[in-house]
């Protein structure tokens, strides 16, 4: 019974980490933003009020724009192996109604191969790239973090859809389970169908 909702959690990693750096860097922005109308408001203020003149303040965060720009990055790729694991990623299947069920399966089958193998390829050449980041260090304008650690999504975003890609064709064609269509499910009755998990009921 406890392994239950482990693996609900594993099975749903990507979407709590979107969820958490999008809130992250959403409220990082909005702070940004509110800041700014705060220190420019004070610094008009500064011409009439002697006393601001001798505390000048910054217009925001100095180091909030890189650090949700760098939440931002990790997001989109954390995105993109949840939207693996959803099978939610754009194609063109329509060509496949004019043929028997087996022809768009093989077809679909052949092009997650094509799939897997670009995203072998990526990992081999950002795991190269991580590397030469460590021998020839570069760090970042603003917080000075080191980019080769920022650059460890791609690695770690590529092997997780990758496992993503071959999970779903478990799914599909071991399993028999049918994966729901992301664009299809009725958000008013989630326990029918419940595009966290995927699958129909």
């Amino acid at each position: 019974m406890r392994a239950k909702p482990i693996l609900k959690i594993l099975d749903n990693l990507e979407s709590y980490l979107c969820q958490i750096l999008l809130v992250f860097f959403v409220c990082l922005l909005f702070l940004q933003i509110v800041l700014r109308i705060v220190f420019s408001t004070i610094d008009s203020l500064s011409h009439y009020i002697a006393f601001l003149e001798h505390y000048p303040l910054p217009a925001s965060l100095p180091w909030g724009e890189e650090l949700s720009r760098f939440a931002f990055v990790w997001f989109v790729f954390l995105g993109a192996t949840y939207a693996a694991r959803l099978a939610a990623h754009n194609r063109v299947t329509f060509q496949f109604k004019l043929f028997p069920k087996i022809v768009g399966d093989l077809s679909t089958l052949l092009a997650d191969l094509v799939w897997i193998a670009f995203n072998c390829t990526m990992i081999y050449y950002s795991i190269n790239v991580i590397k030469e980041g460590f021998e020839y260090p570069e760090h970042s304008p603003t917080l000075d973090w080191l980019m080769a650690y920022i650059f460890m999504i791609f690695p770690i975003a590529f092997s997780l859809m990758t496992i993503r890609i071959i999970q779903v064709n478990i799914m599909k064609h071991i399993l028999k389970i049918e994966i729901a269509d992301v664009d299809k499910i009725d958000t008013g009755n989630l326990d029918d169908e419940s595009p966290e998990n995927g699958v129909t009921s």
